[in-house]
C-alpha cells in the first residue's frame, strides 16, 4: 500500500522516535530536512508555553527550507503525547498541536478515542505505541490511525516480545500504518522491517550520538562505546521496565546486574522513581541496536549511512533471488 502524503515524499522509510530531554527542535529540524519524520515529545518543551515557540519554528523552518530546495522537500514532523492520568499538560498541549496542525501524533501509555479524533479533524494522522497484540486491538478500535509495536531491544520504555511475533500478529488483522521499533540502527535493518510487513523503521538510540541532539557529551560517547551487551532491562527508575546503558547504572553507583524490582503502581516517569539516581538525567535510556553507532555525527550522515546501507541490503536481496 503506498504511503498516503506527506508521507510519500521520504527519503528513507523511518520515522525518528522521541527522545524524552534529547529530542528538541535542532534534532527535529535536521532529521526533516535530510528525508525521514523528526519527532519529540511534547513534554520535553518546558514549561508548558515553550511547546508553542517549538512549533512554530519548527514550521518555519521547515516551510523556508521547502521553499528553497522543491526539488528535495523536508519530511513531516510528529509530536509525542503521553496519554497517562499523570500528565497533567496533555490538554494544553493538544491545543497548541492543533494550533499548529501538527502533521503526526504519536501517543504513548494509554489510548484514548477523543486523543484521536481530534488530530484526524485538523488533518492529521495518530500512531500509538504498543508492546503486544492485545494492546494493538484496543488502540484500533478506539480510533489510532496506525501502529507503533515496540518489540525487544527497544530504548527506553521497551516490549519484550520479537519483532517477528510482532508483526506476524498484527499484520494478521491490521492494514494501517505500521513502524516498527526495536534495535535498529543499520539500513539493512530497514529493509528487514519492511520485510516483515512495517511500514516504517522507527529508529531513535543512534540519534542520540548526533551533533544536534541535546544529550550530554558523556551521553553520546556511551552510545558510540556500548553495543547491545551494554545495555540493561530493568523497571527500577520509573516502575516500568525499559532498555538503559549498563554505563550509566555503574556510574550512579549501582550494580547493573543485581538490581532491585520497583513497584509498578508507583511509576515516575520523570524523577527516578525509587533511587537517588534521575532516569533519563543519570540513567540514560538506550536501545540494542546501537552497535552500528561508531561516532558522533550530524544527523546528514547517519541518515546518508542508512541510506547507503538500505540500498546495499537491498541490491544484495535482489541478486539472491535472482540466483
Amino acid at each position: 500500500m503506498p504511503l498516503p502524503a506527506p508521507f510519500d515524499r521520504l527519503r528513507l522509510p523511518v520515522i525518528g522516535s522521541p527522545l524524552f530531554i534529547v529530542s528538541g527542535p535542532e534534532l527535529v529540524i535536521a532529521q526533516c530536512k535530510a528525508g525521514i519524520v523528526g519527532s519529540f515529545p511534547a513534554l520535553n518543551a518546558r514549561p508548558q508555553s515553550q511547546l508553542d515557540e517549538w512549533l512554530h519554528r519548527i514550521t518555519e523552518e521547515l516551510a523556508a527550507h521547502n521553499r528553497d530546495n522543491p526539488g528535495r522537500p523536508a519530511a513531516p514532523f510528529a509530536v509525542n503525547q503521553i496519554v497517562h492520568r499523570t500528565n497533567d499538560r496533555l490538554e494544553a498541549d493538544m491545543m497548541t498541536c492543533a494550533k499548529w496542525q501538527v502533521p503526526l501524533v504519536i501517543t504513548s501509555l494509554g489510548a484514548r478515542e477523543e486523543i484521536f479524533q481530534a488530530v484526524r479533524g485538523w488533518g492529521g494522522i495518530t500512531m500509538h505505541d504498543i508492546i503486544n497484540d492485545r494492546f494493538a486491538r484496543k488502540a484500533v478500535e478506539k480510533g489510532a490511525d496506525g501502529l507503533i509495536p515496540v518489540a525487544a531491544g527497544a530504548g527506553g520504555h521497551a516490549g519484550v516480545l520479537s519483532p517477528f511475533a510482532l508483526m506476524q500478529e498484527i499484520r494478521a488483522w491490521f492494514g494501517g500504518l505500521v513502524a516498527l521499533s526495536g534495535s535498529i540502527g543499520h539500513g539493512r535493518s530497514i529493509l528487514a522491517a519492511q520485510a516483515l510487513g512495517a511500514d516504517f523503521a522507527y529508529i531513535g538510540s543512534p540519534w542520540i550520538a548526533s551533533s544536534e541532539a541535546n544529550a550530554p557529551d558523556a551521553y553520546k560517547q556511551g552510545i558510540v562505546e556500548s553495543d547491545a551487551a551494554g545495555i540493561v532491562y530493568t523497571n527500577l527508575f520509573t516502575g516500568v521496565h525499559g532498555n538503559y546503558l549498563r554505563s550509566s547504572i555503574e556510574a550512579a553507583g549501582m550494580d547493573p546486574d543485581n538490581l532491585p524490582v520497583s513497584d509498578p503502581s508507583k511509576m515516575d516517569f520523570g524523577s527516578g522513581g525509587n533511587t537517588k539516581a534521575k532516569a533519563w538525567k543519570d540513567i540514560w535510556g538506550s536501545g540494542q541496536g546501537i552497535g552500528p553507532v561508531k561516532e558522533v555525527a550530524p544527523v546528514e550522515a547517519t541518515v546518508a549511512r542508512l541510506e547507503a546501507e538500505y540500498r546495499t541490503a537491498r541490491e544484495e536481496l535482489a541478486a539472491k533471488a535472482a540466483l
